[in-house]
């Protein structure tokens, strides 16, 4: 895997959040990943596996 990514990362992901932004911070890392909008704030938690898949880069290691 050569995107690395640490707990305080902000990822990009593919796809925009419906409030416009599609930067993340990395809130929670384990089986699950639990990510936070940068503009709104929603939390939401995904697969691991599935968050590999949507991440497009991150911003700030």
């Amino acid at each position: 895997m050569d995107k690395e990514y640490k707990l305080g990362s902000v990822v990009m992901m593919k796809k925009p959040h419906p409030c416009g932004t599609n930067l993340w911070e990395i809130v929670r890392i384990g089986a699950d990943i639990k990510i936070k909008c940068i503009n709104c704030s929603r939390v939401i938690m995904l697969p691991r596996i599935e968050f590999n898949k949507k991440l497009k880069k991150v911003v700030t290691f």
